[in-house]
């Protein structure tokens, strides 16, 4: 009889520990994926699930960058590093009428990013101060290349035949994924979808360019 009780009794208690298990292993991988810190962290310091940045959303998820956010940052600190290096290099001595200068444009005028999809200006002020010839050449964000489109080459010059001037002697050069009506000598196509920068270069830059009395203007957003 106390054999019965004792093989009753131990049967009773693996039961009681098996079934737990089971069950604990039927439902842990589904509580695995759906897990997310729960502990309250005062707002000033908790990592949002997205932040809006000109890279365009960055998300994250317990403070940590998906691969998508990881990706973009990356390439943001590598423009950054060829812009740096690419101005490492240009002569910073005055050489007035000789040789060339160059002004990068990689933000628009509120610093957001250049985008492909939109409609940007860009005013060139009257009395350029260059001997030669001035230009804007668009460059592709993730190649480091010439934007490749439909036109020839992405650039507008102040030797382009049919360059439209306004009444003061200024010009502007548009950038977008369609010309503005009239403007089309004045437009560098860009691509939605795509990031973008410029280049414009001064060939021959006078005293006014190095001194700043002539400013480049920014490039702004149009509609």
């Amino acid at each position: 009889m106390k054999k019965q009780k004792s093989a009753l009794h131990k049967t009773v208690l693996a039961s009681t520990i098996v079934i737990p298990l089971l069950i604990g292993s039927a439902v842990s991988p589904q509580a695995a994926e759906q897990l997310k810190l729960t502990t309250p962290i005062p707002p000033g310091i908790a990592m949002p699930d997205t932040v809006e940045t000109r890279l365009g959303t960055l998300n994250f998820f317990d403070g940590f960058p998906d691969q998508p956010t990881v990706e973009k940052i990356y390439d943001n600190l590598d423009f950054q590093r060829a812009v740096q290096a690419y101005l490492l290099a240009l002569a910073p001595v005055n050489m007035a009428g000789q040789g060339s200068q160059y002004a990068v444009g990689i933000v628009d005028s509120k610093g957001k990013g250049l985008d492909g999809g939109k409609n940007y200006r860009l005013h060139v002020e009257p009395n350029m101060p260059v001997k030669d010839f001035w230009s804007a050449i668009v460059y592709d964000n993730q190649t480091r290349s010439m934007l490749q489109t439909d036109q020839d080459f992405p650039q507008v010059s102040s030797l382009d035949k049919g360059l439209v001037a306004n009444a003061d002697g200024s010009v502007d050069v548009f950038f977008g994924p369609k010309a503005p009506v009239g403007m089309e000598k004045n437009w560098i196509q860009t691509i939605p979808g795509k990031g973008w920068n410029m280049l414009f270069r001064l060939y021959g830059p006078l005293e006014p360019w190095f001194d700043k009395t002539w400013r480049l203007g920014e490039i702004e957003a149009v509609e």
